[in-house]
């Protein structure tokens, strides 16, 4: 198992750089391709908790599925959370975690603070 994991999106052109990004720096990490296998609104808790942001700071507010699950700016994180589980596109992407930290990879040269 590698020492790194991506949340990835593979349709995504920041995921996708921020992937090539690795590679370019010789790391191989575990690619999970989480629109395919989402994460419980606990697992997401925990990624939160490694991020150091709210449930708000990983929404992504511009896709149909944040207003058709009838989120707003005052969504409790719960409720965030919920909507992320049951909607995965609606997690920014791609997030970056080597050990206990991590980053969104937006932009993708955000995951440079995670190498050596």
């Amino acid at each position: 198992m590698s020492e790194f994991q991506i949340y990835h999106n593979p349709r995504c052109s920041k995921s996708r750089a921020t992937l090539a990004l690795l590679h370019a720096h010789g790391v191989e990490p575990e690619v999970i391709p989480y629109l395919e296998q989402p994460l419980s609104a606990a697992a997401l808790k925990r990624l939160l908790k490694t991020l150091a942001v709210p449930a708000s700071g990983l929404i992504r507010r511009g896709e149909p599925e944040f207003k058709t699950a009838g989120l707003h700016a005052a969504s409790s994180e719960a409720e965030l959370l919920a909507a992320m589980a049951a909607h995965p596109k609606l997690m920014e992407r791609p997030v970056v975690v080597r050990g206990e930290q991590a980053v969104i990879g937006r932009p993708p040269e955000n995951v440079l603070a995670l190498l050596d």
